[in-house]
């Protein structure tokens, strides 16, 4: 989990949602010297604008190739993300797993990014998660990104074969604001991104949900304008 630079034009692998934590590890993934191979999840999530903010932002920042991966992973539900019937939490962050988590959604990805990698030949893997200002998502600990890193130096041939797997997750343990100060300071475009979670078509942000009032608070606290185009 602990960064390190590149050789020049090594390959890694950045999940990429198109929000405000992933657009800020993309550019730390650049800073560090890395050619990013950016993946984005369309999961059937109902923020789907942030498909399109992922687009922008890996053009934006220099990756050198962006795919979108369909999983249909609203036919299981069980997230107000994915299913319709559950409504998102307007009311303020409260303690405890709220019903925006994803079950399984963070693994998931990172089986599909560890799969991108190893065909690459890459051994460097990219994840925006933070365990500091974060709705209390259990696959966004540290412990989380240590266990998978271990489990991927055990499951790959790349692996076996001498060449050690790295999750970086440059986020982990910083605030809202911090991530915010970070991305400015690399030159992150924050009016490209999305994070709300349930941004209209043409990714305006409904100023309520968890994500909404994270992100406000962040650029608040750093001092700095809020980019976000909000609905009202």
């Amino acid at each position: 989990m602990n960064m390190q630079t590149s050789s020049p034009g090594q390959a890694a692998v950045v999940l990429l949602s198109g929000g405000l934590d992933s657009a800020t590890t993309l550019a730390i993934a650049r800073a560090s010297g890395f050619a990013c191979y950016c993946l984005s999840l369309d999961y059937g999530q109902r923020h789907r604008a942030e498909l399109q903010a992922a687009a922008a932002v890996a053009e934006a920042i220099g990756a050198s190739e962006h795919r979108v991966l369909r999983l249909s992973l609203d036919d299981f539900g069980g997230s107000a993300l994915t299913d319709d019937a559950i409504a998102i939490p307007v009311d303020g962050v409260q303690p405890g797993i709220p019903v925006t988590y994803v079950p399984a959604r963070n693994t998931v990805m990172l089986s599909l990014a560890l799969a991108w990698a190893e065909v690459l030949g890459s051994r460097d893997i990219f994840i925006g998660v933070n365990a500091v200002d974060y709705s209390g998502y259990p696959d966004c600990r540290p412990e989380y990104i240590d266990a998978f890193e271990g489990m991927a130096n055990l499951a790959t041939r790349a692996a076996v074969e001498g060449s050690t797997l790295r999750i970086h997750a440059p986020l982990i343990d910083l605030g809202k604001a911090e991530i915010i100060e970070r991305g400015v300071t690399l030159g992150v475009d924050y009016g490209l991104t999305v994070s709300c979670y349930q941004a209209d078509e043409t990714g305006r942000a409904c100023g309520v949900c968890d994500s909404c009032r994270l992100r406000r608070a962040g650029f608040t606290a750093a001092g700095l304008a809020d980019p976000t185009r909000y609905t009202a």
